[in-house]
């Protein structure tokens, strides 16, 4: 059976947390007490900002390039939500309890009024910088192809609100402290190696004090990347001053008012454009909310100007402004920005088609990309001609006899039906995805086993199922039952002292890096054992049993471990992966209820590692996503 983090017994003198959270946006805490109770008799400490050792800091995550964001609301609470004290109790319930009993006094004396939307950070000019390295560039000459246009949209609007995570696990971790200042958390985490930099750097020691370890994570989809983070701090926190271990799982109240979720975005629009479709110019001003902090946010610009220029809009301007408001810090949520950038882009495609009165689809193929646009639009990761898959996808879908009659019977359906009402839509989508360096270590141990290690977390995306075939692909020529390998392959849990510059697992490429960096392991290993395996069959003339392989190779005192470190080439950091889905929708006028009847997906995976895996995730990404229209 799985073990997850809640799942390891807890240590002896286990102590448990909870988070004390303001419920105002921005306000002095003057006073934290608690309502008279057995909740409240219970409670060992309140661990708050004065808690935090000489020479630490108080962060609760944050990554060194982009900045950090606070564990304590200290002395003043930024938003509501945030943490400003943790109890901690003899038992989970209890921690709880005291939690909610907890009494705060508040006073807004001499602070101004709190920033909540983009209007209100764009009228007060409250903005989080973004790095010149992850700004978007604009495409083409705007004013030039407004004056092409025979039609121009000059006011559109689109508004998207935020997402909440689709994980089932809540954050937690568990901390135990050891000896000479260290400490190891086990956390459900994305971000092994941030989060014990973080650590580190709230209790003021070197980071190889601070051990994470994360076996496996009970749903991600990226909110287990810098909001992770917090219960890992909150715990070494409380863990390092009273010298016991300490765990926390946030109850799912508590983690929807922390957890940020996705950006809300406001886009207003002018697009320019031809009688027939064609596209000419598109100019948009987006406000992104950031929430209070810069966690990941200064990424998104960039994430959903790439979604937005799935089509050729011609020429492409923007005015992006990062709105830092009195909210919970927003994070990347499964393909963060490209969500909302591919709503934008498919938002103006239908006002384009209304203003026409021509079908959506066919503008919609009128300006999918030729390579040469593409090129254009995509210099840095359009690729080659043959790995362009969109046109040929889309057409798949759209111009099948199945989606006609399809689209005929939901006509038929409106007609006949006042209150329930149907649509169906084909959208393409590009999605750009980035390379990053990623270690990988193998070793075989006497008996012929092989334990490995990769620098990516399995978060229910079946990495160690893939890392685990491609170690025993890799190793398969040394061994004459090769399709018996694969049981002798474990893949040990991240642990940030074992292998270091783990990176984060996030973005779609981690197993695929992970995977390669195994193989650059094994291949290294085979060029080790390759000679002995030689000798031996040339004295026996006869297939050497891995068993007897290994055995031979210890007494010869070959090192059967090896380590990679995969870098990608400079010059294939990025590329683009291409889909289209059919999806028929069904709502009810009077209630707000939708049902999704039906929805057909095509995905170009490339040469897949594992089509039964890979084709878990192409039906599952619908299914978390759709949450954030309907």
């Amino acid at each position: 059976e799985a073990v997850y983090v809640d799942d390891i017994p807890a240590p002896k003198d286990c102590l448990y947390g909870a988070f004390i959270y303001s419920t105002h946006p921005h306000a002095h805490i003057k006073s934290v007490n608690f309502r008279s109770s057995l909740a409240s008799e219970r409670v060992i400490t309140v661990i708050s900002a004065k808690d935090i050792p000489a020479g630490g800091k108080n962060v609760g995550s944050g990554w060194a390039m982009l900045g950090h964001e606070a564990l304590f609301g200290d002395p003043v609470s930024e938003f509501a939500g945030q943490n400003i004290g943790i109890v901690i109790a003899e038992t989970q319930k209890y921690a709880y309890m005291a939690a909610k009993q907890a009494i705060i006094e508040y006073s807004t004396e001499n602070l101004e009024p709190p920033i909540l939307t983009i209007e209100d950070a764009i009228q007060h000019d409250s903005y989080i910088p973004v790095l010149p390295v992850f700004a978007p560039q604009p495409i083409g000459d705007f004013d030039q192809g407004m004056s092409e246009a025979d039609h121009k949209i000059l006011s559109g609007e689109v508004k998207l609100e935020s997402q909440y995570y689709f994980y089932m696990e809540t954050q937690t971790a568990l901390a135990i402290p050891d000896e000479d200042n260290c400490i190891t958390v086990y956390v459900s985490t994305q971000l092994p190696e941030i989060t014990q930099n973080v650590v580190a750097d709230l209790l003021g020691i070197p980071y190889h004090n601070v051990r994470i370890i994360s076996r496996r994570v009970g749903g991600g989809f990226g909110g287990k990347g810098m909001k992770g983070t917090h219960a890992a701090c909150a715990c070494a926190l409380a863990a390092f001053k009273l010298r016991r271990p300490v765990r926390m799982y946030l109850d799912r109240k508590t983690d929807m008012i922390m957890a940020g979720g996705r950006h809300p975005m406001k886009a207003k629009y002018s697009v320019g454009f031809k009688s027939d479709g064609t596209l000419t110019a598109l100019h948009v001003d987006l406000g992104i909310n950031a929430g209070i902090a810069p966690d990941l946010s200064p990424l998104i610009p960039a994430y959903t100007i790439a979604s937005l220029k799935k089509y050729n809009w011609g020429a492409l301007a923007f005015d992006i402004k990062l709105c830092k408001t009195n909210m919970s810090s927003k994070s990347v949520v499964r393909a963060p920005g490209d969500v909302q950038g591919s709503f934008i882009a498919e938002a103006i495609i239908e006002h384009v088609a209304s203003v026409l009165g021509s079908d959506t689809n066919v503008v919609r193929r009128k300006n999918l990309h030729s390579i040469e646009s593409l090129t254009k639009f995509y210099s840095d990761s359009a690729g080659d001609a043959p790995t362009y898959s969109l046109v040929d996808i889309f057409d798949k879908l759209a111009s099948s006899p199945e989606y006609q009659s399809r689209a005929e019977a939901v006509e038929r359906f409106n007609g006949g039906s006042r209150w329930k009402k149907r649509g169906i839509s084909c959208v393409p989508i590009t999605y750009e995805v980035t390379l990053r360096p990623t270690p990988g270590k193998v070793s075989i141990l006497n008996d012929g086993s092989i334990a490995v290690e990769v620098g990516g977390v399995e978060i229910g995306q079946g990495l160690y199922t893939k890392v685990k075939q491609m170690t025993a692909f890799g190793l398969g020529e040394l061994c004459p039952d090769a399709d018996k390998l694969l049981d002798k392959v474990r893949v040990i849990q991240a642990d940030s002292l074992s292998i270091i510059q783990g990176g984060f697992t996030g973005g779609s490429t981690t197993s695929e890096s992970s995977c390669e960096a195994v193989r650059q392991a094994c291949t290294v290993l085979v060029k080790r054992l390759k000679p002995i395996k030689e000798g031996l069959e040339a004295k026996s003339g006869a297939p050497v049993p891995w068993s007897t392989l290994i055995a031979q190779a210890n007494m010869a005192s070959v090192n059967l471990s090896a380590h990679a470190f995969w870098t990608p080439d400079p010059a294939f950091v990025k590329y683009i992966n291409y889909g289209a889905a059919v999806s028929e929708v069904e709502i009810d006028v009077l209630t707000g209820g939708t049902t999704i009847l039906r929805s057909d997906l095509v995905y170009d995976c490339g040469q897949s590692l594992n089509p039964a895996v890979d084709l878990g995730q192409v039906r599952s990404q619908p299914i978390s996503t759709s949450t954030c229209y309907c």
